[in-house]
């Protein structure tokens, strides 16, 4: 089994990690530096520059700036205090010339032409940088942290799970709802468990891990890692100009054919696939279908 985590997680970088490089460059969007943003006497030194191998990173303007033939260096802005955190493209001069606005957690969300511009968040990402550059910066609001340190302690000695507890405050009601339709069905699905396995007379950590090993928790495994590659192949589709247009005529084609495509019904018509997922879930998990063929260590 370690050796196929090891292969599975080899794969997953050798493949996700260009992918999603890929997909951080694909929508850029460039913005020419007012000369105004910064001080006029405000220059980018050498020591400040990006890096590779010794050498200063380069890039040209893209976009609608790719006439521009000059090459760049770049310059990654951690400091608010200088003005808009990201990366920016620096002159001769030390000037930044261009900001570089990426895919992934851009902050600009439409075009100079009020066009909608693709950006995909990823909040957790955001989080942790927030973290890192707070402890290499020693800006860390360590209160806050003592604060949430001594909660957690509270909770795991009345008996409730930090973790889950600070997930579910952490994540947006978006997306905690779905997780928290999730452990209804697993619930039910122990409690059947449970009581199939009454004769066998296990202890609390056998019952656990049986449950563990069910097919319900199985299937569950591959909503998560579909659900990863769904995600990853519908941002495709928003860079690649021919899949674009596959999913702009699907769009065209359910806005023409279905009535509930927009309006007060909208979000009601979409909880349809997911109660069909959650029911399919439950009655895997309940052996009633897909149960095949197992053999009982305990008999």
């Amino acid at each position: 089994m370690q050796t196929a985590i090891l292969i599975g997680a080899l794969a997953s970088a050798l493949v996700l990690g260009p992918l999603l490089i890929w997909l951080n460059d694909a929508n850029k969007y460039y913005v020419k530096v007012d000369p105004t943003v910064f001080a006029a006497e405000f220059r980018v030194t050498e020591d400040m520059l990006s890096r590779s191998n010794g050498t200063f990173t380069s890039e040209k303007a893209g976009g609608k700036y790719r006439d521009d033939e000059a090459n760049y260096r770049v310059w990654h802005n951690t400091q608010a205090s200088n003005g808009l955190v990201g990366m920016y493209l620096i002159d001769t001069q030390g000037r930044p010339a261009y900001y570089v606005d990426p895919t992934i957690n851009g902050v600009i969300k439409e075009d100079e032409d009020g066009n909608k511009l693709n950006r995909y968040d990823a909040p957790k990402t955001v989080l942790m940088s927030y973290i890192i550059k707070g402890i290499l910066s020693q800006e860390l609001p360590w209160g806050l942290i003592l604060i949430g340190g001594m909660i957690a302690i509270v909770l795991e000695l009345s008996g409730v799970p930090s973790l889950a507890f600070a997930v579910g405050i952490y994540l947006p009601i978006s997306a905690s709802s779905p997780i928290f339709v999730g452990g209804m069905v697993r619930w039910a699905v122990d409690l059947y468990l449970r009581r199939k396995l009454a004769s066998k007379n296990l202890t609390e950590e056998q019952v656990i891990a049986e449950t563990d090993k069910s097919n319900g928790v199985l299937l569950a495994s591959g909503y998560i890692a579909g659900g990863s590659v769904a995600g990853i192949l519908i941002a495709i589709f928003a860079f690649l100009p021919m899949l674009e247009r596959i999913q702009s005529g699907f769009g065209k084609w359910a806005k023409a054919a279905n009535p509930f495509y927009a309006g007060e019904w909208a979000d009601l018509l979409s909880l349809i696939p997911i109660a069909i997922l959650a029911l399919f879930l439950f009655f895997v998990g309940r052996e009633v279908i897909l149960s095949g063929r197992r053999s009982d260590p305990f008999e």
